[in-house]
């Protein structure tokens, strides 16, 4: 009796195993002809599957926008490693010329009639009373 039980149940796993077989060549084919885009399952959730390819139409797009951020960032970040040493040579450049020896020397050099002052400046103070 025991062994017509065992029996019956390698051929019940049997019948199951192949059962799963021939539902997922079923759900296979389903997909491939498209009668699953008629089942009631996936008409019913249409929306709802919208919803979630836009989200990941949404996805794709912004990763790719965060992409095109770094590069366009690296590419600025290379350029003012470039540009740096220019801009301290110009920087110092200018500071030498705008030393009081260097614009005095300047001055000679132009033959300009400008002579430099050896007083300090003196400060104006108006009264605003006086103004009015």
């Amino acid at each position: 009796m025991e062994d017509r039980q065992a029996e019956y149940q390698e051929f019940d796993d049997f019948q199951g195993q192949s059962q799963k077989k021939t539902n997922r060549r079923n759900i296979l084919k389903d997909i491939v002809d498209g009668s699953v885009l008629t089942n009631e399952f996936f008409v019913s959730n249409l929306p709802f599957i919208f919803f979630l390819a836009f989200l990941g139409i949404l996805y794709i797009g912004n990763n790719y926008h965060a992409e095109k951020m770094v590069r366009k960032t690296k590419k600025l970040e290379q350029e003012l490693k470039e540009l740096q040493p220019e801009a301290i040579a110009t920087s110092s450049e200018l500071m030498q010329q705008s030393n009081q020896s260097e614009v005095a020397r300047l001055l000679q050099e132009k033959n300009l009639d400008l002579i430099e002052s050896r007083e300090p400046p003196i400060k104006i103070v108006v009264d605003k009373k006086a103004i009015e």
